[in-house]
């Protein structure tokens, strides 16, 4: 099987590309520096000539109201390249929640993303993942001030960004769910604990307080970034996950 990664260079991109490879397939990444661009369209068709699947792993450059006009454009441009190549199943990469966060910009953004997948030309798949690992010390960054970091009580439920695109990998060379699919980690976390044990395992002494007005996921009450009844959960946790 053939398959174009669209932000295939990226953190999350680059994995599916790999675990697609270490399964036998034919993985093709493609971003601007290889030549194809989203808001223009310029490359895609191109890229997708052949392919079996297409997988949308791109992220907006701005986490503003200016994202929704991106999904929209590239999103659009996406799917009438593929249309037009005959590829057969897309696949998009979301985030566990975007439909119960309506104060989260970006997130009202993935939703309208989700909604043009859903309505386009080409069968689909949706995979919404929760927080990566990896984006746990930079999460905590947009907080951090001094010798303090300041985090909300907010559940998350976070995943190895590996396991992330393993999910999406075996999704992506199966039928099209014409649907959605939750993919979490094992453990759910309240973020000021996540940034406890993240200061304590990097050795940084910082004091982690907890606020829960500080930064973007104060947006998200209860259990709105956990996964739901029926979410694949990945068996990574993040303790051994930082150990390793």
């Amino acid at each position: 099987m053939k398959s174009a990664v669209i932000g295939g260079t990226g953190l999350i991109g680059s994995k599916i590309v790999e675990t697609l490879a270490k399964d036998g397939h034919e993985a093709v990444p493609h971003a601007r520096s290889t030549g194809v661009d989203l808001l223009t369209g310029e490359g895609l068709v191109p890229a997708l000539t052949g392919v079996d699947v297409v997988i949308d792993a791109t992220q907006s450059p701005t986490a503003d109201a200016a994202s929704a006009d991106f999904f929209r454009t590239a999103t659009a441009n996406l799917l009438t390249a593929a249309e037009v190549a005959g590829v057969q199943h897309a696949v998009l990469l979301s985030i566990v929640g975007v439909d119960r966060v309506p104060d989260l910009g970006y997130y009202r953004a993935k939703v309208l993303q989700e909604e043009l997948f859903k309505a386009g030309p080409v069968s689909y798949s949706i995979v919404r993942a929760t927080q990566f690992f990896e984006y746990i010390d930079e999460i905590m960054s947009w907080t951090a001030e001094g010798d303090t970091v300041r985090l909300p009580t907010t559940l998350l439920q976070p995943i190895a960004a590996a396991d992330a695109a393993r999910a999406v990998a075996d999704i992506a060379t199966g039928a099209p769910l014409h649907g959605i699919r939750d993919v979490a980690g094992p453990d759910v976390l309240p973020l000021d604990e996540l940034g406890r044990i993240t200061l304590a395992v990097h050795g940084n002494g910082r004091a982690t307080l907890t606020d829960d007005t500080a930064g973007p996921f104060a947006a998200a009450s209860g259990d709105a970034l956990t996964a739901t009844d029926g979410a694949h959960i990945a068996p990574t946790h993040y303790r051994d996950w930082l150990a390793a």
